[in-house]
């Protein structure tokens, strides 16, 4: 362990440890077979486990960290009792093994925010779908999203004999463990998309990127997941549908790989407490080329799309935080995508720092 660690490295552990319970709690409201499926509004889900893993989740983080702002999907009573064993008090060892990133070792838990999505792809877990389902616990400061946690409890679900669920967490600055990173394909260009909150906007701004293939999945966590395990090369997402606690993680995370995630107008989103829940100006995420993908956008479709407001300023102490790209250079470029391509070695040691790296051929498994 790490001497002393920071507040958000241990933040961070406690929430790679509840996120394991959070997903066995899931599982086994699917086990018992009730899911208590709720209507929220159109094509918006809520169930049993959503809110079990919530109550888990939220009470668990805030009886450590009370004094530290936490914001969950679901709406639920502040006054209900939380059963004993949905609290977890532990931490990941693993995680406080690591050396905090500089920038964040003054952290204070008025400058932290928590964002929560118990279940990402409610849809596709009341439908089967259970690959697609992540828990997902973002971690900002100042605004920004710097750290977080991205659990599927049903990895391996169709491999018996192998370990169900996985957890994959990571740290600007720091890197991003518990998956395997694999080269995108150089030679075609794979965009993944919403299954269950798919329009004509949505469609259009896909196939305005010319991709050779459209992978369709459910949930923002699992949609980035593929993205930083080199399946797909972007995440397009033309709606105001998505909110912060289903980007907060994964945008993190992604970033921690020097990869980019931004609004439709080359903009990195602002975490802090007072933000508006609602990513109203569209999600687009990639590990390569944002550029190039974000001047792919139509017009029309950008203009449908909200600016969102602006990630406020942190001195990463040196640390390129991709994000924010040049948006009329690549107006200028007519966002040519022909297929994504992947950086060199060179490239990435320019956009990058060291302590940011995570090589392709690097096994990142705990």
């Amino acid at each position: 362990m790490a001497s002393n660690p920071s507040l958000v490295m241990r933040i961070l552990s406690a929430s790679v440890a509840v996120s394991n319970r959070a997903s066995n709690i899931i599982r086994n409201v699917l086990t018992k077979g009730d899911l208590g499926i709720v209507e929220k509004g159109k094509n918006d889900l809520q169930t049993e486990a959503d809110r079990s893993a919530q109550r888990c989740i939220v009470a668990s983080l805030h009886k450590q960290f009370p004094n530290v702002a936490i914001f969950g999907e679901e709406q639920l009573d502040p006054q209900e009792t939380i059963p004993k064993d949905f609290i977890e008090l532990n931490f990941d060892e693993e995680v406080l093994k690591h050396t905090c990133p500089e920038y964040l070792k003054d952290t204070k838990d008025e400058d932290v925010v928590i964002w929560v999505d118990p279940l990402d792809g409610t849809a596709e877990f009341t439908q089967g779908f259970l690959d697609h389902v992540t828990v997902l616990i973002g971690i900002s400061v100042k605004g920004n999203a710097v750290a977080g946690v991205v659990h599927q409890p049903w990895f391996n679900f169709e491999k018996p004999g192998l370990p169900l669920g996985r957890c994959i967490w990571g740290v600007i600055g720091l890197g991003a463990f518990g998956f395997e990173r694999e080269t995108p394909p150089s030679n075609k260009v794979i965009v993944t998309t919403s299954r269950s909150h798919s329009d004509r906007m949505v469609t259009e701004a896909v196939e305005a990127c010319n991709p050779d293939e459209v992978v369709r999945v459910g949930g923002a966590g699992h949609k980035v997941l593929l993205l930083i395990e080199g399946k797909v090369h972007a995440y397009v997402f033309a709606s105001k549908g998505c909110k912060k606690w289903d980007t907060c993680a994964p945008e993190a995370i992604l970033h921690a790989v020097g990869g980019t995630l931004t609004d439709f107008h080359g903009i990195r989103m602002n975490y802090s407490a007072d933000v508006q829940r609602k990513n109203t100006g569209g999600v687009l995420a990639t590990v390569a080329d944002h550029g190039k993908f974000l001047g792919c956008i139509p017009e029309h479709i950008r203009d449908a799309m909200d600016k969102s407001s602006p990630a406020p300023e942190l001195d990463f102490k040196g640390i390129v935080v991709c994000g924010g790209a040049d948006l009329e250079k690549a107006k200028q470029n007519n966002g040519q995508v022909s297929a994504a391509k992947n950086p060199s070695p060179e490239e990435n040691a320019e956009s990058k720092s060291s302590s940011d790296k995570v090589p392709n051929d690097v096994n990142t498994k705990l």
